[in-house]
């Protein structure tokens, strides 16, 4: 049985926060909860949510038990960038890139 959080259109590039992703994938739910507390990233506090989210719904809608939690898929992808015009010299502009992300975390018990 999985348990299942998304946080969805977060203001944070997805290559920054895959970084921090990649860390907390295949460990226990308490060994990523205290890495994700002393990463010292930006993205770090958006994905401890949805990992306390995962938790609060594998241990209230699946009767899973806490201690065997385990993230067994954890990945981001790009959400929708919105474009904005940065004013440069000779009337001329830039567009600058404001990339959103979608997280994504399952988690799964361990038997045995």
């Amino acid at each position: 049985m999985q348990a299942k959080a998304i946080a969805k259109y977060i203001r944070m590039t997805p290559r920054k926060v895959r970084l921090v992703v990649d860390v907390i994938r295949g460990k226990d739910v308490k060994d990523a909860e205290d890495l994700l507390r002393f990463i010292p990233r930006m993205a770090s506090t958006p994905i401890d949510k949805v990992l306390k989210s995962a938790k609060a719904n594998a241990v209230n809608n699946h009767d899973m038990i806490e201690d065997r939690l385990f993230v067994a898929q954890a990945f981001v992808d790009a959400g929708p960038t919105l474009k904005r015009l940065m004013p440069r010299a000779r009337g001329t502009a830039n567009i600058v890139k404001k990339r959103t992300s979608h997280i994504t975390i399952i988690l799964e018990e361990r038997h045995g």
